[in-house]
Formats: C-alpha cells, structure tokens, sequence
C-alpha cells in the first residue's frame, strides 16, 4: 500500500465512483466533485469520513482540488475535461505548485499535450492516463492504465494509481497513454466484430454455442470478449458494459488521429458504422457487444 495522500476525483461516473472508492478504501484522502451533487453526495455516505484528512464533497472542480496532492480526472470528452481544468472553477485554479493531475478520460492525445503544457506553466505534474476494463474492471480495482508524461511524476502518482489497477505502465511522454488507448479499442472493435460473426454463423449452422466456445477458446481464437460476452451475446442480453455511444466516441478520436498519422484503419472504420446501425435500433446504451444483433436484424 502507498503511504496516504491528499486526492482529488472529479467525475463519479459508472467508472470514477468505484476508483475513487478504491482511493478511500486504501487510506487516502478523498476531495469528490461531480456536476451531478446527488452523485458526490451518496458517495460520501458511502464512504463515510475516514482517510487522511477526511474525505468531502466540494461545490467546484477548483473547491476539491484544494489541497490535494494528486488531482484525478474521469469524465466524458474532449470538452467535458477542459470545462472541469480551466477558468477560475477548474482544478488548475485550486491546485498547488508540485501536485499531479492524472486525466483518466478517454481523450485525444491533442488534449493532452495541451494539458501537459498548461500544467507546466504552474509547475504541476500531468498524466494522461485512460483505462481499460470498464466497470467491472473499476468495480473490482482491476484496471489497466496506459500513461504518458514525464518518468518522474509517473513516479509520484503510480503507487496511488494502484488503488483501482492490476497494471500501470508508462507508455511515453504526454499523449502516449491516449494513443496506446487507441489501439487498445481498434483491437477491441475488431475482436468483437469477428467474435459476433463467429457466434452468428453458429446459430444459423445449429450448432451448440456452449460446445463450440469451450472448443475454440482453448486455442489461438480465445479473447477476453470471447469469455466474458459469449453467453451474454448467445442471450441477446447487452444492458451492461461499456456502451456504444462511448465506444463511437473513441473510435471518432481514433479515426481522426489515423488519418493525422496516415495509418490506415480500413476494418476500424468499417466497424464504427457497423456501431452506427446498433444505435439505429436504439442500442446506444448497450454494451459494445451487441454488434452481434445487427448480423441478426439484416
């Protein structure tokens, strides 16, 4: 365990509630704030007072940053961070020269050079540090965080970062963690557009899903979505997970950075439109492996 620290968390969504959780769990000091109050509320009550120096809900981003020695963020977009970084309601404006902010949002890696520069020019440590796991991942305080920035404040924040990881690694300087993100979801879409052709293909041959998963996932077909979706998906059941509305979200931020970078992504693309058709039949909500349901409705 990290020796206790003074923190920030703003943003208590499906996926901050819990890591902040895991924050207080481990003994530090939690400062919440959230644009929904009833949200940092009913986290305080669930995590009482303890920590060091208490725990507490703040009126502002800038409120909650004060006095904290790392600062964490995890809310929507692009947009959504700068609203909650800059102006006098933002946490750069609480936040104390040699504190770290770790944005844990999915975001472009634009965002984040632009972060690191304006933290620079008050002598506070950045990290752009997005996730993968989703809730249960959070939930369970068994995410994987991709990091850039510099080696020194990754030094700082990354025995806290522990609080809610399984692994945490510094993939370069700043807008490296954001980058290595993308390829985590272009991997992801094309893993589970494969994966839902397989099962589609099941079904119609008449084939026992149960028998033919245990088969193939005993060899070179086995994935993390083939364990943990295959049945869900046989079920058609998808009110869960991480949701297609924000899995668009990043493939947009990666398809604009692949055609920055000229890499082609041919298959990405293909999938994000495929996405695009389960939003049409009113699945932006649902888990991202409900592709599989466009191969049944077509």
């Amino acid at each position: 365990m990290s020796e206790s620290k003074k923190t920030a968390f703003v943003g208590l969504g499906v996926m901050g509630y819990p890591m902040a959780g895991h924050l207080a769990t481990a003994g530090h000091g939690v400062a919440v704030y959230n644009r929904t109050e009833e949200k940092a509320r009913a986290w305080l009550e669930d995590h009482g007072a303890a920590g060091t120096g208490g725990h507490r809900s703040a009126d502002t981003p800038a409120v909650a940053a004060e006095g904290a020695e790392i600062v964490f963020l995890c809310v929507g977009n692009d947009d959504d961070v700068r609203s909650v970084v800059y102006g006098d309601a933002g946490v750069l404006a609480g936040m104390a020269a040699g504190s770290v902010l770790v944005d844990h949002t999915t975001a472009s890696a634009d965002l984040a050079e632009e972060l690191a520069s304006a933290c620079s020019e008050k002598d506070i440590g950045f990290l752009d540090a997005p996730v993968s796991g989703g809730q249960a991942g959070a939930e369970n305080g068994q995410l994987t965080v991709m990091v850039g920035g510099e080696q020194t404040t990754f030094d700082l924040a990354a025995p806290v970062i522990d609080c809610f990881a399984k692994s945490v690694r510094l993939m370069g300087p700043a807008g490296a963690g954001q980058l290595t993100k993308m390829v985590n979801q272009i991997c992801i879409a094309g893993v589970l557009q494969g994966l839902s052709e397989g099962l589609h293909f099941a079904e119609r041959a008449g084939l026992d899903i149960e028998a033919v998963v245990d088969v193939i996932s005993k060899g070179a077909a086995q994935s993390w979505q083939m364990e943990n979706r295959y049945q869900t998906m046989a079920r058609g059941e998808f009110d869960f997970g991480f949701a297609v509305n924000w899995m668009r979200k990043d493939l947009d931020i990666t398809l604009n950075t692949g055609r920055r970078l000229e890499a082609r992504l041919p298959l990405t693309a293909l999938v994000d439109q495929f996405y695009a058709d389960v939003q049409s039949y009113g699945g932006g909500r649902w888990d991202t492996s409900s592709l599989i349901e466009r191969l049944r409705k077509t």
